[in-house]
Formats: C-alpha cells, sequence, structure tokens
C-alpha cells in the first residue's frame, strides 16, 4: 500500500503530538542578496531548521521567485510564504501561512487582503494553512506595527490575549502565531506562550525577538510548537554556530 504523504499542516499537528519542536527560519527577500544565496542556504542546512518561511512587512524588490527557486533546489525543507499582502504570493512555494491579523482591527489586514487573495491561490498548487496572527507589544514600533496601522495587544494583558488566541480558533484557524515583530526588543513573554498553548489545541508559533538559541529553547520549553527566527538569522547567518 502507497504510504500518505502527509500535508504540511498534518505534519506540525504530527509534531505537536509528539512533542517534536519546530523551527523555521524567516528569510525576508528585502534583506538577502542573491549572489549570497548558497551560502546561506548552506548554513539553514547545516542548522536544526524544520521550515523556511519567506515575506516580509514589505517587499520592495522583485527577487522572490528566485529566492524561492533557490531554496527549492538546494534545501529539501518545506518553503512557506508568509506574505505582508497578496503581492508576495508565488507559487513556486510549498505552502502560504493564511493570515488574519486578529489583534487589530484594520479591515485590510482582517478580510481585504485575504478577499484579494484568494483567486490568485485558486490558480496555484500551494497548501493555503489558515493563521490567526496576533501582535505582541515589545518595547518598540516594529515593521508590522507601522504597515498594518495597528497597535500591538499589551504583553501585560493576558486575558486579552487569551481571548483573542481562542477567538482565533473558534473562527476555524489552524494554527495561531504569536509575534513579537520584526527586530523586537522583547520577545513575547515566556508565561504568555505557556497561557495560551495550555487553552487552545491548535499549534502555536511564536517569533519575533528571539536573539539566541537559548531563546529558541525557552520559548520551546513555554510551549511554543514552532519557533521562528529572522532578524538573529539575517545578522548572522553562523547563528546555529554558537
Amino acid at each position: 500500500m502507497q504510504e500518505q504523504i502527509l500535508t504540511i499542516r498534518q505534519q506540525i499537528l504530527e509534531a505537536k503530538s509528539n512533542g517534536q519542536k519546530l523551527l523555521a527560519i524567516l528569510l525576508d527577500p528585502d534583506k538577502i542578496l542573491l549572489e549570497n544565496l548558497g551560502h546561506l542556504i548552506e548554513e539553514i542546512n547545516q542548522s536544526p531548521a524544520t521550515h523556511v518561511f519567506v515575506g516580509g512587512s514589505i517587499v520592495q524588490n522583485t527577487i522572490l521567485e528566485e529566492l524561492i527557486s533557490g531554496l527549492k533546489q538546494k534545501t529539501n525543507l518545506p518553503v512557506i510564504l508568509f506574505p505582508g499582502d497578496p503581492s508576495q504570493i508565488s507559487p513556486k512555494a510549498d505552502a502560504i501561512l493564511f493570515l488574519s491579523l486578529l489583534s487589530g482591527r484594520n479591515p485590510d489586514y482582517l478580510i481585504e487582503y485575504q478577499v484579494q487573495a484568494a483567486p490568485i491561490l485558486k490558480k496555484t498548487n500551494l497548501e493555503v494553512i489558515s493563521t490567526g496572527y496576533i501582535l505582541i507589544e515589545s518595547g518598540n514600533e516594529t515593521a508590522v506595527a507601522r504597515v498594518s496601522k495597528t497597535k500591538p495587544l499589551s504583553r501585560e494583558n493576558f486575558d486579552l490575549v487569551l481571548a483573542t488566541a481562542q477567538a482565533g480558533e473558534m473562527l476555524g484557524n489552524q494554527l495561531i502565531y504569536l509575534e513579537a515583530g520584526s527586530g523586537a526588543k522583547q520577545p513575547v513573554p515566556l508565561k504568555m506562550i505557556e497561557l495560551i498553548s495550555q487553552n487552545i489545541e491548535i499549534p502555536v508559533i511564536v517569533g519575533g525577538g528571539i536573539a539566541d538559541l537559548h531563546g529558541i529553547q525557552k520559548a520551546h520549553n513555554a510551549g511554543a510548537d514552532l519557533v521562528v527566527i529572522g532578524t538573529a538569522f539575517e545578522n548572522n547567518s553562523h547563528f546555529f554556530d554558537s
């Protein structure tokens, strides 16, 4: 009998069920030089990463397709789009986090961009993973807050963050993403990660402000099923060598 191939979402669910912790490296096309891509992919392949996310709040250059093609040629890791808007959709990736910014009340990021993206996605074979995206206050204004024109939720208001995550789960989101933001001064509080992970059934992604391997481990130990590293890896491609 032919073995059934799991979708990326099913793989994440299986990892959660088995207690396996996942790690994604986020690559922002605006911060990458294609001539350095070979070295970058070598570092990714030697790292403990299980996924590669591609995207940014604003992508102004035109290397998205080439970046994804290079990744697909030289790494076996799933390449997942993490888009700031519908212009960042590429059929060359494996999947897309279909994000809804639950922490804000800007309708563009709650539903408008999703409406624009839907007919585009219908013409691709991308696996669409519905993701509730919750921005958490991190000590400075991040690109996500600036571009989306929304305020993050207070890092001290655990009840509101929990209710928002639970509402996302009830709406049918398949993942909840707790985001401090690119270049955040402070990561998502560990107690908050613990509270959310213990009170929803779907996997929890955590990113932003995690600066070292110890930070990854602490987020995992607090209950994050998948941790995302972006800025720290961008600034030091030997991040995992330390």
